[in-house]
């Protein structure tokens, strides 16, 4: 029997949500590595401007996303009915779009950055730092969207453990090269720069090795005419349209919170983003779940497996909400002494305190609607997520007016938490469609009924 057939347990959840968990939790590792490596130069200007540089490709490259995200949703349907030309011909128009999204990037490199320079608007000297980092960092853009297109494709085969081999070497030969170059090299902000342009070409050459029988054989096969066909392309563009779209109201969500955060003050502003540190640790942890039902529930939807869709969502979900109770009490016990790591200034350490209580309730009410966005990836219905998104962003902006008001920061950490919730709402009220489009078929031999056991 092959994987695709094979019955879901709770092993092959954790199969393929493990490798997810601990390849998202490398990447808060090498933030803090680039931090530290240029905390100990002189001045507080580098850290300033490594922060400012890594922001700009933060949302350049979360803008992006649609390409492990689509991609994985195409490959995991095409691997439940077990359509390899399909996967092929996925994988090569997403590489296409990423080669020449990364070389756009390129020749618009100086404009993004001054723009985006311009906008954050920084001192004189962390400005020039930041350009200085960004303006070489900017030449790994085509390499950073083909791992992203690499990665996705690994999730959608059910092949997580790849794909963490792929983000290992990424982030480690990140952080090897960042105490290289700086700390005994000396190069400084550019170093931090030229440590992750060479990682990140390093996992692109990296991802074509281990899928190089596949794109040899892709492209001895597929035509460019095929490749280039304009309906499926007008498709593709469309449905990943939508999740970019999707991506955007996310930033723009997370963008909006610090923004208000800062109207509240500087103190307000440092303990809100500590607090939210702590969201995104949450997330990267929870996520791997989401992952899982990318894959598991994309390929059962490309199959046309009821049943099995039913049971992954049940699974992927029930471990999703045990992990975000165990984030949960970790921020009821340890909390406090996690916000210690982040400052040792009593003020904000205190004031990150008084929110805390928002960081320990967040997991319960977030984990839903992570579920539920890697569930309609992986089923390919973008266009209903991003209605949802589109709601839930209008409904947080207009409750974190109301509330503010009235409850101060206590009243936008209300609205964030309803962003989570609002998510998880209008996106659950489309799944009984998804549910319905799958067509209900008799058990296969060794398939086992829906339900959290076994």
């Amino acid at each position: 029997m092959n994987d695709r057939n094979a019955p879901i347990s709770h092993r092959t959840v954790w199969l393929l949500a493990g490798p997810m968990i601990l390849s998202n939790l490398t990447v808060p590792l090498v933030g803090a590595v680039d931090t530290a490596v240029v905390g100990h130069l002189p001045g507080p200007h580098h850290i300033g401007a490594v922060a400012l540089g890594a922001l700009i490709f933060s949302f350049l490259y979360w803008g992006f996303g649609f390409l492990k995200m689509g991609i994985t949703g195409y490959v995991a349907r095409s691997y439940g009915t077990g359509n390899e030309r399909d996967i092929s011909v996925a994988m090569l128009r997403f590489l296409l779009i990423g080669l020449v999204a990364g070389m756009l990037i390129i020749a618009l490199g100086r404009s993004l950055v001054d723009f985006a320079l311009h906008l954050l608007d920084s001192t004189e000297r962390v400005e020039s730092l930041a350009a200085d980092y960004a303006y070489i960092r900017i030449w790994s853009a085509p390499a950073a969207l083909c791992v992203y297109v690499f990665t996705g494709v690994f999730i959608g085969l059910h092949d997580t453990r790849m794909a963490l081999v792929l983000q290992l070497v990424l982030n480690l030969t990140n952080l090897v090269l960042d105490l290289l170059f700086v700390p005994v090299l000396d190069l400084g902000v550019p170093g931090v720069a030229w440590a992750t342009l060479i990682a990140e070409y390093g996992a692109a050459a990296l991802g074509l090795f281990l899928l190089r029988k596949r794109l040899i054989q892709a492209v001895r096969q597929i035509a460019v005419r095929e490749l280039l066909e304009a309906g499926a392309i007008r498709h593709l563009l469309s449905t990943n349209g939508n999740i970019f779209i999707r991506t955007v109201c996310l930033m723009f969500g997370f963008a909006f919170f610090t923004d208000q955060s800062a109207r509240h003050g500087e103190m307000i502003l440092a303990a809100n983003t500590i607090l939210l540190h702590l969201q995104t640790i949450m997330a990267f942890g929870v996520d791997g779940f989401a992952h899982a039902i990318e894959a598991l529930g994309g390929s059962a939807y490309g199959a046309g497996n009821r049943r099995r869709f039913l049971r992954a969502v049940r699974l992927t979900t029930a471990w999703s909400l045990i992990t975000a109770a165990l984030f949960a009490l970790l921020f009821l016990l340890f909390g406090h002494t996690i916000i210690g790591w982040f400052t040792d200034i009593p003020a904000i350490v205190g004031l990150a305190g008084q929110y805390l209580p928002w960081m320990i309730v967040s997991p319960l009410l977030s984990f839903a609607s992570f579920q539920l966005d890697g569930l309609f990836i992986g089923v390919g219905h973008t266009r209903e997520m991003r209605n949802a998104m589109l709601a839930s962003t209008a409904g947080y902006i207009l409750l974190a007016f109301l509330l503010q008001p009235w409850l101060g920061n206590h009243g936008l950490f209300l609205a964030l938490v309803c962003f989570m919730i609002l998510r998880a709402v209008t996106l659950g009220f489309y799944y009984p469609g998804v549910v319905r489009a799958i067509p209900a078929r008799p058990e296969l031999p060794g398939e086992r009924p829906a339900g959290f056991t076994g």
